[in-house]
């Protein structure tokens, strides 16, 4: 097939508002054609001032010949089911993170996408900002040399004005403060970088708010192939968002200027071996556009989608790690 991939976006609220709004700049690679939303009223009159046909039922979209993909921006507890019912649909599928809540489940939905040829896009935007791409292919390159460690943190304070039964703020759906929030993307980028993760660390704490699965969360994660990463949260102060590579020929600081629901554009800081330290200012980007439209050209065939299996899969795997350390205070093995 040729044009744009036709879409539904599953879950319109926050964040499936956001995916519809930044798609409007990319109508050669994507076109939103149906919108599925159980609370069909909170959106009714913004899918009928885009002509999007919009409904509760998720069926519906499985069914529509014209929906192509599906765009899953729902509770991380429903993706491995959403998932499945996808593929069986013959759907290609995006999915917001984290993919899955368990290491078993990751595969398994990693398994039926490859089985049936279909796409399996991953919404982990931050490998989209454009002076984290640099860092990947510097890496990538050997410019940095023997990656040690990695710091980084991504915290904000959207959801303190959450009503307290919101699904995001549930224990089954986020059991450790921020990690499925934001840290989840920090993860993917350790992961990316170090490759399998060995062991974690993990340390919880509610210590300035009533989020009742706490508001400050920090992992200190071993790599099988040795480095370490630092990936700390909080939903409870300020927006801040950092991450800092070191490596034996060089560093690199990457800050965010504003939260990726409206970007701002990047400071980098960096250093190589025998140079001075440089600090470079990035201008704006739209990341979660860039990500789907990657996502499009994969279902197409024209390109490769870069978040692979392997990177899933590990991915989860830390993730689950993350969260028994978080019950337990006690390293924890990654399966």
């Amino acid at each position: 097939m040729a044009g744009p991939v036709g879409i539904a976006l599953v879950g319109m609220g926050w964040w499936g508002q956001k995916m519809l709004n930044v798609l409007q700049a990319a109508p050669g690679d994507i076109r939103v054609v149906r919108a599925v939303e159980p609370n069909v009223e909170s959106v009714r009159d913004l899918c009928a001032g885009q002509g999007i046909a919009l409904s509760a039922d998720y069926a519906d979209a499985l069914n529509d010949p014209a929906v192509e993909a599906v765009v899953l921006a729902t509770p991380h507890s429903l993706h491995t089911d959403q998932i499945a019912q996808a593929v069986a649909a013959g759907k290609h599928i995006f999915c917001e993170k984290p993919l899955a809540l368990t290491k078993a489940e990751a595969e398994a939905s990693v398994a039926l996408c490859a089985g049936a040829g279909l796409v399996l896009g991953m919404g982990h935007e931050r490998r989209w900002e454009p002076p984290v791409a640099e860092m990947l292919a510097k890496a990538d390159a050997g410019e940095l040399g023997r990656i040690h460690q990695i710091e980084s943190n991504f915290s904000h304070d959207k959801f303190l004005s959450l009503d307290r039964d919101n699904w995001r703020l549930k224990a089954d759906q986020a059991p450790a403060g921020g990690m499925t929030a934001t840290g989840i993307h920090l993860l993917d980028l350790s992961v990316r970088l170090l490759g399998r993760a060995e062991s974690v660390l993990c340390i919880c704490e509610q210590l300035s708010s009533d989020l009742p699965q706490g508001d400050t969360v920090a992992a200190y994660v071993k790599f099988a192939g040795g480095g370490t990463s630092y990936v700390s949260a909080s939903l409870a102060n300020p927006f801040m968002s950092r991450f800092t590579v070191y490596g034996s020929k060089g560093w690199i600081d990457i800050r965010d200027k504003a939260h990726v629901e409206s970007p701002d554009g990047w400071i980098v800081t960096s250093s190589m071996v025998g140079d001075p330290i440089e600090t470079v200012e990035v201008g704006k980007a739209e990341p979660v556009k860039d990500n789907l439209v990657a996502f499009a050209r994969a279902v197409r065939g024209t390109a490769t989608y870069p978040i692979t299996a392997e990177h899933l899969v590990n991915n989860i795997a830390l993730l689950e790690a993350v969260f028994a350390s978080a019950i337990s205070g006690k390293i924890e093995r990654v399966a």
